[in-house]
């Protein structure tokens, strides 16, 4: 299981995807996505299929296949939270206009990749511009997903693209965190600058995959200061990536697969990874496992709720979802007890 997990540091998702094809259904969460205001509809997706909850968690509603392939990361929009989009393992992009009740393909400029999609960034006024992370490259759109642009220029070194952060203060910069590394964009990803002082080394990153960054987060109230998740550690900077710092040596594994920031708290953070479940109260200086009532350790997804942050969920690779309502103190185990979606 270690060999898999760092032979596949292309992408977050790809780790488990291959690793745990013989689990049964809902062991292992995918992605979670939460709406925005109503705090009892979330979404979430498995090895096998994406699951609606209207009541917090409490009955599902699991939606007909809409791809030959795996989904690997569920959004919603922000500003149109019936809308939903769904990224594939091999198939691109999936929109749903009407809550996940119906699905089309919008892959017009990613389908001769066939891409397999790691995560969707919305610009935070203009949802409709979204920005997508796939292992052929950086995507764009400005019209919801109708039309796809690559945005990869300066990102000669790589096409892996792992994770995307848009500043909300400044949607003209982004970071691209790649299998080589993090790369800042100053002009809404028309180009690409590498940072990586103090992330990597350059004679260790000509090595294949020698560092992919699996998550970013950005400090929403100081956007200078953002934070990296990789898979040998993870990252601070306070001045945009231009020098980066290791925190969390104290960690118990150096693989992080997610990350939580409190927004309006940002001392608070959060980290997920295959020991659990790590909270820091001072922006990651000291750290904590906060893993009691979880069956298996092995974090592949981790969500706060929007409008309550003591409310979190995380998703595992063994024993499915948790959802915590005393900001990670405890866990309750939530099963995805599904009837078939009604159309």
């Amino acid at each position: 299981m270690m060999k898999l997990r760092t032979v596949a540091t292309l992408t977050l998702f790809a780790i488990p995807i291959f690793s745990l094809g013989c689990q049964k259904e809902s062991e292992s969460i995918v992605s979670i996505a939460l709406h925005p205001t109503n705090a009892n509809i979330l979404y979430v997706a498995t090895n096998d299929a994406v699951y609606k909850s209207r009541d917090g968690g409490g009955t599902w509603e699991r939606f007909p296949s809409f791809s030959a392939r795996r989904v690997t990361t569920l959004a919603i929009d922000p500003l149109l939270p019936a809308t939903i989009y769904a990224g594939t393992m091999g198939d691109a992009v999936y929109k749903s206009p009407d809550g996940g009740q119906h699905w089309l393909p919008h892959n017009v400029g990613l389908k001769e990749h066939v891409s397999f999609v790691n995560q969707f960034v919305f610009h935070p006024a203009l949802s409709e511009k979204i920005y997508i992370a796939t292992t052929v490259g950086a995507f764009h759109t400005q019209d919801a997903g109708r039309e796809w642009e690559e945005r990869m220029n300066g990102m000669k070194e790589v096409h892996i693209v792992t994770s995307i952060a848009i500043n909300p203060k400044d949607p003209t910069i982004l970071y691209g965190g790649t299998t080589g590394g993090m790369y800042r964009s100053d002009d809404g990803a028309m180009s690409w600058k590498k940072i990586n002082n103090g992330l990597i080394p350059e004679s260790e990153l000509m090595a294949s995959m020698a560092l992919g960054v699996n998550a970013i987060e950005i400090d929403g109230t100081n956007p200078d200061i953002v934070y990296a998740g990789t898979t040998k550690g993870l990252f601070r900077t306070t001045n945009k990536g231009e020098q980066w710092e290791r925190i969390g040596q104290s960690i118990s594994d150096p693989f992080i697969s997610s990350m939580l920031l409190h927004p309006t708290e940002p001392a608070r953070f959060y980290v997920g990874g295959p020991k659990g479940v790590w909270k820091s109260l001072d922006s990651g200086k000291a750290w904590q496992a906060i893993n009691q009532g979880m069956a298996t350790l092995n974090i592949r997804a981790l969500a706060m709720n929007p409008k309550n942050p003591q409310i979190l969920y995380a998703g595992t690779n063994g024993s499915g979802l948790y959802r915590s309502t005393d900001a990670g103190a405890t866990w309750t185990s939530v099963p995805l007890k599904a009837a078939p979606a009604q159309n």
